[in-house]
């Protein structure tokens, strides 16, 4: 379904880029591996910060010129712009990146709190599930539950923001950027939910699906947008590339979580 969506969005940008019309890209980063079962989740890891340098170098090899920079406002996303752009000469300076909240990844304290609070505290977390063979394994199937409950519709007022309301928000964002922007090329260093939530919307997908891109996402993956300066369209080129790990030939190059 996903790989129908793909082809639909693509001939809708051959046919428009046809007609002469101009074309801009987007490119959404997720940001690199941060700090699982730390006391503090929202920092990179050694790890996150290389896999960010990597990204940087392969786009910088693919010859990607980046106009504009817009991250969200969590401290792993400005740091995996910071060590990505770092290996890209030309680049926007940090003091001209624009941060939209917009981009900001949903409260996942919050939806875990409504299925099992008392995995809530990431370091309580790590001793409950320090009997599990794969502790991120069995984390990931509770969390995957967890988000069932929130995506489903029937607990919207148990949570601060649902997931319409999360969608709404990241759906606005990349329209914003689509309306503002003022180069061809905006590299956006996000999350993983509002990336599977704007495919989402793009590919017309039920909350199932949208999940489970949201759980393939690999840390400092890539996927790139096109859209039109005169109409706003936005339509997916691709989803979740991560050659620039790939290439290492490590397989724990690639994570998750």
């Amino acid at each position: 379904m996903i790989e129908l969506g793909r082809l639909s969005c693509q001939l809708a940008v051959v046919r428009r880029a046809c007609k002469g019309l101009p074309l801009g890209q987007i490119y959404l980063v997720r940001h690199g591996q941060a700090s699982f079962g730390a006391a503090d989740y929202d920092q990179l890891s050694a790890h996150g910060v290389e896999q960010s340098r990597l990204l940087g170098q392969w786009l910088a090899a693919c010859k990607v010129g980046v106009g504009e920079v817009v991250t969200g406002s969590l401290k792993r996303h400005r740091q995996t712009a910071a060590a990505c752009l770092a290996a890209m000469p030309g680049t926007p300076a940090a003091d001209a990146w624009r941060a939209e909240p917009g981009f900001d990844e949903y409260d996942h304290i919050e939806v875990l709190a409504r299925h099992a609070p008392q995995l809530t505290d990431p370091i309580a977390a790590k001793d409950a599930l320090g009997s599990e063979t794969d502790v991120k394994k069995s984390f990931q199937k509770i969390f995957a539950q967890a988000m069932a409950r929130w995506m489903g519709g029937q607990h919207d007022g148990d949570y601060r923001e649902s997931w319409p309301a999360f969608r709404a928000r990241c759906v606005g964002a990349a329209k914003r950027i689509v309306e503002t922007a003022g180069a061809p090329t905006v590299i956006v260093f996000t999350s993983g939910g509002p990336i599977a939530a704007i495919c989402q919307e793009l590919l017309g997908i039920p909350n199932e699906r949208a999940a489970m891109v949201n759980f393939s996402l690999a840390n400092s993956s890539v996927t790139r947008l096109l859209f039109s300066g005169r109409d706003g369209r936005i339509s997916l080129s691709y989803l979740n590339n991560f050659a620039h790990l790939e290439q290492t030939g490590q397989v724990e190059s690639v994570t998750y979580r």
